[in-house]
């Protein structure tokens, strides 16, 4: 399984995925036939996680060739990724809380075996190795792991949820950290996701079967009530002369570009990250970068960390794509302290839109989506 970082090599996959393999995803789209066998998804995550394609345009695409009602699942997956991008918009502590509860965890013998894939469950172990060299694992089976992992290993949601933003290439502060959440029962209190051994058996082909699992489980306690906040987004009208690009926004072609003198690419290194990434995780992040860095028509350049405070003591004004809550938001939020920035985020009005739907569960906003896909004109 190999994923390409250049934005033609994002959209030629959209597009095999949308002419020959989509009609099939609505029945198949829950098993998992293994990594030589994919075409049941479309394996698009990682570019949209780092929108080198985004999911408006995915849809839009999708739905010139097809019906809705007959990619309508399709649709509904790629909008959940807008719609927990907005929940954690509105609610940024969750994102904060998370990142300060790992600091307290401490990692015991018990975790240590489950990250080297060494427990006593076979297909829980060949999914960390699954993991672990192909940075991927199908979205189903990232359900199956992380019940596992909480309910039947009875390991802290958090570390899990860490596990998987080190080694995924599609790894998204948001659809990441509130899955995980919803597996555990927090998300949606009281309703936590349960694997079991025949769900396991039957969306694997009956690969594995008769597991021990812990299929009576209770959902995990939190207290903690995260209640809505407006989305406080800084914007001036000044003309900037910089543009600031993050490794989660990275197609700028489909902002209005303004007469920039030179845009940046950022991508911080793992000693400034809360969450550390795997080293080919990092140099996924990076060809992304350089490939983008290569189709601008405007001039611009890739800076690490070091760097990037090196401009920023040279400027203190410029523009941002916005890069939404996360490792990178969080990065950029403590330098806009500490040096005192002027910050212009440039963000997608179709993101501002969508997040207002965000205010409650999925079911309200998928009620949503067809307003979403006539405003856009993307049906």
């Amino acid at each position: 399984m190999n994923f390409e970082t250049s934005r033609q090599g994002a959209l030629n996959q959209l597009i095999y995925f949308i002419e020959n393999d989509i009609l099939n995803y609505n029945s198949k789209r829950s098993y998992d036939y293994g990594v030589n066998n994919r075409k049941n998804v479309s394996c698009l995550s990682p570019y949209i996680t780092h929108r080198l394609i985004t999911e408006y345009e995915t849809a839009k695409k999708v739905l010139s060739k097809h019906p809705f009602q007959k990619v309508d699942k399709y649709i509904q997956e790629i909008f959940w990724r807008v719609y927990w991008k907005g929940w954690l918009e509105l609610r940024p502590k969750v994102w904060s809380d998370f990142v300060e509860d790992l600091k307290a965890i401490k990692e015991d013998e018990k975790y240590f075996r489950a990250i080297k894939g060494e427990t006593d469950i076979e297909c829980f172990n060949d999914w960390v190795k699954e993991l672990k060299n192909y940075n991927y694992l199908h979205n189903h089976t990232r359900m199956l792991f992380a019940s596992i992992w909480i309910f039947t290993l009875g390991l802290p949601w958090q570390k899990g949820a860490e596990f998987f933003m080190k080694y995924l290439f599609d790894g998204d502060a948001a659809s990441n950290t509130l899955s995980w959440r919803w597996v555990a029962g927090i998300q949606t209190k009281g309703k936590n996701y349960l694997a079991k051994s025949w769900n396991i058996s039957k969306f694997t082909n009956n690969k594995y079967k008769n597991i021990k699992l812990n299929e009576t489980a209770l959902p995990i306690i939190d207290k903690r009530d995260y209640k809505i906040s407006p989305i406080q987004i800084s914007k001036n009208e000044d003309l900037n002369d910089h543009l600031i690009v993050f490794d989660n926004e990275t197609h700028i072609e489909s902002f209005e570009l303004k007469n920039y003198k030179k845009i940046y690419f950022i991508l911080p290194d793992n000693k400034v990250r809360s969450l550390k990434l795997d080293l080919k995780v990092l140099d996924f992040k990076k060809k992304i970068l350089i490939s983008q860095l290569k189709d601008t028509k405007l001039e611009a350049e890739l800076l690490d960390e070091n760097s990037f405070i090196g401009f920023i003591e040279k400027y203190n004004k410029f523009d941002v794509a916005y890069p939404t809550i996360g490792e990178n938001f969080s990065f950029l939020n403590n330098l806009k302290t500490k040096y005192s920035l002027k910050i212009n985020f440039i963000t997608r009005k179709e993101d501002e839109f969508c997040w207002k739907f965000s205010n409650k569960g999925y079911f309200n906003f998928k009620l949503n989506i067809p307003i979403i896909l006539s405003t856009f004109k993307l049906n």
